[in-house]
């Protein structure tokens, strides 16, 4: 339409009836009286208006995602929150299954040599009692504990207590270089003194200088007098190393103990001690050897040399 005085005439005139019709309708509310054009108009451009609103939903959707970009964020800090705290109650969970684990052989043993046990826990090491290999537990004299009595755990001997007080002992290390016990050898009955020597094998002088031994032989404790301070039977731990037989009266050893001490946690005092020596019964039983796969290569006689005859000659070329 051309820009003329007509044109800008009849831009006014349907602006004016625009406004009109806009009073009436406000002023009708629901009687209004182009209420019948409007839901004419609506039939026929609300599927336009679906159309447009379904091509335009996945932009509105997209601007949602963003906008409820911090609420999902929270929600996933949430999730690895309790993931972390259920990773955390797993641990707990494999500690404490450990911890049956520990008791429970720690009872056979005890089963075994017919000691009379009084279960305890570790609650402190050494370093806060003068560097020494010691370990304080969590029972004393008001639990019946009283000094040198024998302490072990599932995998043998632990050491004997030193100092009591009400609810606490100390124990000395069977690896501190002050301890001492009377040891015997399995089978041979072979008896020393092994001492520790810290982070080191126990050393071990058998009283016989000509005894027969060789590493991978196990020992036990030899038991004390009114079985204190160490009650007969404890293992003790395997032979690791034999010192050649030099003529002398006693002969060194090298014993690797079966108690791991930087890994102690639950233990048990012997506060009865077993009626009769166990000897060698609590000693875990030894492993089956694996044999070992031999290979035989069968030669089939009169073979063929390459390049021979029927005849074994050589052929002629």
């Amino acid at each position: 339409m051309r820009d003329t005085r007509e044109s800008r005439l009849l831009l006014v005139l349907l602006i004016a009836v625009a406004f009109a019709l806009i009073t009436v309708d406000i002023r009708g509310g629901e009687d209004s009286p182009v209420d019948g054009a409007r839901r004419a108009a609506a039939t026929v451009f609300g599927p336009i208006e679906d159309g447009v609103s379904t091509a335009v939903d996945p932009i509105g959707n997209a601007i949602s995602a963003v906008r409820d970009s911090g609420s999902r964020h929270d929600r996933l800090a949430a999730l690895e929150k309790e993931n972390a705290e259920l990773k955390a109650s797993l641990g707990s969970d494999d500690r404490n299954s450990s911890r049956v684990e520990q008791l429970d052989k720690m009872l056979k043993t005890a089963a075994n040599g017919q000691y009379g046990i009084k279960g305890a826990e570790v609650i402190a090491i050494g370093a806060a009692q003068g560097f020494s290999w010691t370990v304080t537990i969590d029972i004393g004299t008001d639990d019946g504990i009283t000094r040198d009595m024998t302490v072990l755990n599932g995998d043998g001997l632990v050491g004997r207590v030193t100092t009591v007080g009400p609810n606490t002992a100390t124990v000395l290390l069977a690896n501190d270089p002050d301890f001492t016990v009377g040891t015997r050898m399995e089978a041979t009955d072979e008896l020393g003194f092994a001492s520790g020597q810290g982070d080191r094998p126990l050393r071990v002088e058998l009283l016989n200088g000509k005894a027969k031994v060789k590493a991978g032989d196990r020992l036990v404790t030899f038991g004390s007098q009114a079985d204190k301070p160490f009650v007969p039977g404890v293992p003790v731990g395997v032979v690791a190393r034999v010192d050649p037989s030099g003529g002398d009266l006693t002969r060194t050893i090298y014993v690797k103990p079966f108690v791991s001490f930087t890994q102690l946690d639950i233990v048990g005092v012997v506060v009865q001690p077993p009626r009769k020596d166990p000897r060698d019964t609590v000693l875990p039983n030894k492993p089956k050897a694996t044999p070992t796969p031999t290979v035989t290569v069968t030669v089939t006689p009169g073979a063929d040399e390459p390049g021979d005859g029927a005849d074994g000659q050589p052929q002629e070329q």
